[in-house]
């Protein structure tokens, strides 16, 4: 699991080539996975409510997010490079709280011998979830929206300032 973090985080890090396949991939298995794990907090709203107010607060982080992503246009090629600390923290935060509920599972089962609490059932947990899922399927679907535009337009002329210049610098960006 460890590894496949690793590799998970290196790649989502640095300029990625804009992929359309690949982000719709994301849309679709991140909302996939949200919904499945709200499927069975339907019965429980104050676990559903930690999952929507973890989506709800991702808003604000995709939009500094892609305010802080840089994008640009090389020969017929997009690329784009997302802000690593807001990917790398919000995976970090998952991540650790999925790992504080285990221990705190297996503490329950060595421990007493008390009925063990079901890994999804803390709103907080579902609100750690929400938080990059939203973030994920929101960035996704803004990167996708943004690198087809940047896609489709005219390539900039030899020595003018086109839309990758504009958009690797962020003192010009409103």
């Amino acid at each position: 699991m460890v590894w496949r973090l690793y590799r998970r985080l290196r790649r989502d890090v640095g300029r990625q080539a804009f992929f359309p396949g690949r982000l719709n991939t994301r849309i679709v298995f991140f909302a996939l996975v949200t919904v499945l794990i709200a499927l069975p907090a339907l019965g429980h709203p104050r676990i559903l409510l930690g999952l929507a107010g973890g989506l709800l607060a991702s808003v604000p982080l995709v939009w500094i997010g892609l305010r802080l992503t840089r994008f640009e246009r090389v020969a017929d090629r997009v690329y784009y490079t997302p802000n690593a600390h807001i990917g790398i923290a919000l995976s970090l935060l998952f991540v650790g709280r999925i790992l504080y509920r285990f221990a705190l599972i297996y503490g329950f089962a060595v421990s007493d011998g008390r009925p063990q609490p079901a890994a999804w059932s803390s709103p907080l947990t579902l609100f750690l979830f929400g938080l990059p899922a939203g973030y994920y399927i929101a960035f996704s679907a803004a990167v996708l929206v943004r690198g087809r535009a940047l896609a489709s337009a005219s390539p900039p002329q030899a020595g003018s300032v086109g839309e990758a210049g504009r958009s690797a610098d962020h003192s010009t960006d409103a």
